[in-house]
């Protein structure tokens, strides 16, 4: 085979798929050991700020690791405290849940019957499931605890990230040294990465500390569960909100009725539209560069390789993929469709001004 023939070959876009393919087929055998590793990863970004801001104040920086890991260590035994025994006490009585659910199910369909909608309770199961959405939540939440359940090892990644940060900073620039490359897009990824997680992480709190607030006054039990089931959701973009909201709304049907259950309902869409809609996108600034399609995709896309803690991070993985294609012009296309209508509308205009030039 000529150099042409085999250059051709492997400049294809049915060979780059097919590598792609591969890779990814890889990642997804592989997530058992790179899921902890990003947890760790992302971490360590929002970590890195704290210890700056200490080391500014002339404290050692072994110290300020030191403080830092502490203070992990504490918000997580904290954590693991205060919804333990709930956690606990609510999956002990799910199955006498579910019985509740079935039976008001039963209700529904007797008297859809006998006013003339003939419906066996056999379809209604099969088009609602209770059982199942409770189940979809708890997963999605066994899923993320499970991946912090490896707390040794994940604070052991984070401790050597936090540690090395400095020798990545000088390898870099050695291995672009002479080369004409520049590497400051990284930092862009980072402080995209971090401010993007920081503004999550403070809506959550929000979020969860008004849902608590509100369930509390309604008289719904186990608030501080739907809480940190809110709190935790409002971390995966677009359904989020909602796996948070129905399974709090079904228990709410069970212990208080249809009042109880609109009233719930009520709360958790004004708290997630008010803070949602109006004060997030103010507090984000200018915002994620994803267009909101691709944000849903990525949220797909990065579920089914890495499951929840990828649903988690998918928005900041997708944005560090942008970043990195837009400092090549052979992948720019594929950062452009990547990005917003306004990014596409700058390019252009950049691109007619140095043909005017």
């Amino acid at each position: 085979m000529s150099n042409k023939t085999l250059g051709s070959a492997e400049g294809s876009p049915l060979i780059t798929l097919a590598a792609l393919v591969i890779i990814f087929a890889g990642v997804i055998f592989a997530k058992t050991i790179i899921t902890p590793f990003l947890l760790a990863l992302f971490i360590s970004i929002i970590c890195a700020q704290p210890i700056a801001w200490l080391e500014s104040k002339k404290i050692p920086r072994s110290a300020a690791l030191l403080i830092v890991i502490l203070g992990l260590v504490l918000l997580f035994v904290s954590f693991i405290y205060l919804i333990g025994g709930t956690l606990s006490s609510f999956s002990s009585n799910v199955a006498d849940y579910e019985i509740t659910l079935s039976d008001m199910g039963n209700s529904v369909v007797q008297y859809l019957n006998q006013n003339g909608l003939k419906i066996s309770s056999d379809q209604l199961s099969g088009i609602i499931q209770p059982a199942k959405i409770l189940q979809l939540t708890a997963n999605a939440v066994n899923g993320f605890l499970n991946v912090m359940g490896k707390t040794f090892l994940v604070f052991l990644i984070v401790i050597f990230i936090l540690t090395e940060v400095g020798s990545f900073v000088v390898k870099s620039k050695a291995i672009v040294h002479g080369t004409g490359k520049s590497i400051d897009y990284f930092s862009t990824i980072i402080k995209n990465i971090r401010h993007y997680l920081w503004i999550k992480t403070l809506i959550g709190l929000s979020v969860g500390i008004l849902i608590y607030i509100a369930l509390l006054i309604i008289g719904i039990e186990y608030p501080l569960l739907w809480a940190l089931i809110a709190a935790l959701m409002n971390y995966i973009p677009n359904i989020g909100s909602i796996i948070a909201s129905v399974p709090a709304i079904l228990f709410a049907l069970v212990q208080s009725g249809t009042g109880g259950a609109i009233w719930t309902f009520v709360s958790f869409m004004v708290i997630h539209n008010v803070i949602g809609n109006f004060f997030e996108p103010r507090i984000m600034g200018k915002g994620l560069g994803l267009s909101t399609l691709v944000v849903f995709l990525s949220l797909l896309f990065w579920g089914l390789i890495f499951g929840t803690v990828g649903m988690v991070l998918s928005v900041p993985i997708t944005m560090a993929i942008k970043i990195v294609l837009e400092q090549n012009e052979k992948t720019r296309w594929i950062a452009l469709l990547l990005g917003t209508t306004t990014e596409a509308e700058n390019y252009l205009q950049e691109k007619e001004q140095v043909k005017k030039q």
